[in-house]
């Protein structure tokens, strides 16, 4: 009668950082490069996913919540396993009937335990798809903010799946990306707005 809980392994499915397409935007505008070619920069969308603060907190965020609820259903399935042991041990001494009317309410707490796990299961699921789709289009939406107000004809992404095979130097903006959204992410922690690409002042 052992369940195996899978919310720890559920969550680092959840969480990790398998979908980098989604992070690749192109801006809407151009600027004509000094070579006369197209301007093309890229992003190294895992090092993006690992190394932005809202993403470390969403991931810390979805952890903590499956470690809380893998806890709360093995405490009650211990106690679940207390009393089976505890029908098994007394059963006949306590006598037939006894043992049945128990036997009727273990089964049923079995039933309420496996339902209490796939709502737990199905909770995660849909919290953790909601905020992670907000994320995902709140950093698109940066991206793109960013490459139109740089000119940039396109920006790429880099990741598992890479999409750059090779590029000269000076063409990664992974770092400079990375610094304007974790200082607009911790200026507006409290804000639900979507952070704006700081604006470079002309000299």
């Amino acid at each position: 009668m052992k369940k195996i809980f899978l919310f720890v392994a559920l969550a680092a499915a959840m969480i990790s950082c398998n979908d980098k397409s989604e992070k690749t935007a192109t801006s809407s505008e151009t600027k004509e490069s000094k070579s006369g070619n197209e301007n093309i920069v890229y992003i190294d969308t895992e090092k993006l996913m690992k190394e932005y603060k809202e993403s470390v907190d969403f991931e810390s965020k979805f952890k903590a919540m499956s470690e809380k609820m893998q806890s709360e259903l093995e405490g009650d399935m211990k106690k679940f396993q207390n009393d089976v042991m505890d029908l098994q041990k007394n059963a006949q001494s306590k006598g037939m009937e006894w043992a049945q009317q128990r036997e009727a309410e273990l089964g049923k707490r079995q039933q309420t335990l496996a339902q209490k796990e796939q709502n737990y299961m199905k909770k995660f699921q849909e919290e953790s798809a909601v905020e992670r789709d907000s994320l995902v289009s709140k950093m698109k939406k940066f991206i793109k903010t960013y490459g139109a107000e740089k000119g940039y004809d396109y920006v790429l992404g880099t990741g598992d799946a890479s999409t750059v095979l090779y590029a000269k130097e000076g063409s990664d903006i992974t770092e400079e990306v990375l610094k304007l959204m974790n200082e607009a992410y911790e200026n507006k922690s409290t804000s639900t707005e979507t952070p704006e690409v700081k604006k470079e002042t002309k000299k």
